[in-house]
């Protein structure tokens, strides 16, 4: 499976194309990354996916778009260490988990935020309305404590192992943290639980990422924050 025919056509501070990039590390597949500007004028995105979404891998001569369906077919394919659970009821709370980061966590929280505090600067796209990051910033707090009372009661976000949902989530915030809109001192069990998905060799890629005229958080890169 470590071929250099493996490309990801990705765009830094996309959770989406995070999360794949974390699958990619975690199951050592050899992975070629190449940036794509999807706002300027040429992109040929369109091309690669009708949707004209990021990310796009190509893998084994084939595209494949859509970062879950892409995930599970890595988990699928490449099995060990697997990212999913056992048991059907299992892999339920798995991709319930997943799909909260991806629908619901995106639309208040990194979406929004990222889009007036990262985007519209880089795309030149008007200035940043703060209501919008204020609402975010609302938004993330009841998310923590939602979390926070998983992690009470379970060692990873979706139970006993480490699994999709932990990188789905850790994308998410680690998109977040680069620009330092996460209070990490809101809720500790989340706190430790990212600082042990942060320091996993599959996030080193992740934490290298660079803005141009975005900086990065001091602590960003830090693994024991």
């Amino acid at each position: 499976m470590n071929t250099p025919a493996t490309r990801l056509y990705h765009t830094p501070l996309s959770p989406f194309c995070r999360k794949v990039r974390l699958v990619l590390g975690e199951k050592k597949i050899e992975v070629e990354l190449v940036e794509e500007r999807y706002w300027e004028p040429g992109s040929e995105l369109p091309r690669r996916n009708p949707a004209a979404k990021v990310p796009v891998l190509r893998h084994e001569g084939r595209l494949m778009a859509e970062s879950q369906a892409i995930c599970e077919y890595l988990d699928e394919t490449v099995p060990s260490p697997p990212l999913m659970p056992a048991s059907a009821l299992e892999r339920y709370e798995v991709r319930r988990l997943c799909a909260w980061f991806d629908d619901k966590f995106n639309a208040e929280v990194t979406r929004p935020i990222l889009t007036e505090r990262v985007w519209k600067k880089v795309t030149r796209a008007g200035h940043p309305d703060s209501r919008a990051v204020k609402d975010g910033l609302r938004a993330i707090k009841l998310h923590m404590d939602y979390l926070g009372s998983l992690l009470d009661t379970r060692k990873w976000l979706a139970g006993n192992m480490l699994t999709l949902a932990d990188f789905t989530a850790a994308a998410h915030f680690s998109c977040l943290d680069y620009i330092s809109d996460v209070d990490w001192d809101r809720a500790g069990p989340l706190r430790d639980w990212y600082a042990t998905v942060k320091s996993r060799p599959c996030f080193r890629s992740v934490l290298a990422d660079q803005v141009p005229g975005v900086h990065a958080a001091p602590h960003y890169a830090v693994l024991d924050f």
